[in-house]
């Protein structure tokens, strides 16, 4: 499930606002139009839906009036129409805000932050680690790289966290080792290797040439965000 499904046909203005959305610490998906968003979310779920109102096809409104109809996620519409009657109208069909264009990336953070809690209650932002297009949700303990789902196992999340809490500094491979699997523990100190290899594979985009999970010659590891 992502926090934010955003239905927007503009693809300069969805790539700007998302890249805005994901610094905040949301996952969100991007649909191009009506029917893409609706068709999405038969198959998939969000927490959230940021919806233009000038759409190809199915417009905002007609989206918003069918997602009325089976659930109540919250809405946040988006328009260049100033008019106060398109404003009302959204309310009228379901909407729970409304935006105008151009958009204000501040103005927009605070509008989701406070539609999440008047949705879902208080979140700590501290459950959310975000390092570059690395986002950790701590609660759910789950990773994302940009909105894709990377899939870890219990001592790779670890790792992982334990790297990217200490985004910039050099980590000692023996204190690596002994936090993520203790200093009585039998294991081989090779593991830890390994396990690197295995992170890289799955966050990196070139795991031959890393840009996050950097190796520090004769000390250990060093996480970095691009």
């Amino acid at each position: 499930m992502y926090d934010i499904l955003m239905v927007e046909d503009e693809q300069e203005l969805a790539q700007l606002i998302s890249i805005y959305i994901e610094k905040a610490g949301y996952t969100i998906q991007r649909a191009a139009s009506g029917e893409e968003a609706l068709a999405f979310l038969q198959q998939d779920k969000a927490k959230m839906l940021l919806l233009d109102i000038t759409l190809p096809g199915i417009d905002g409104f007609a989206v918003c009036r069918e997602v009325r109809k089976t659930g109540s996620v919250p809405i946040l519409m988006i328009s260049a129409r100033v008019g106060k009657e398109d404003q009302l109208n959204g309310f009228r069909l379901g909407a729970d805000d409304y935006i105008e264009k151009p958009v204000d990336p501040d103005l927009l953070t605070a509008k989701i932050r406070s539609l999440f809690t008047r949705s879902y209650g208080v979140r700590a932002q501290n459950d959310i680690l975000t390092c570059g297009d690395i986002t950790i949700d701590k609660t759910a303990r789950k990773v994302y790289k940009n909105t894709a789902l990377v899939e870890l196992n219990v001592k790779e999340y670890g790792l992982l966290l334990l790297l990217a809490e200490n985004s910039g500094k050099t980590l000692d491979k023996n204190f690596l080792f002994n936090s993520i699997w203790g200093a009585d523990s039998f294991s081989e100190n090779q593991t830890l290797t390994v396990h690197i290899k295995m992170l890289r594979d799955k966050i990196e985009d070139d795991p031959r040439k890393p840009t996050h999970i950097k190796t520090v010659w004769g000390v250990g590891y060093c996480y970095e965000e691009l």
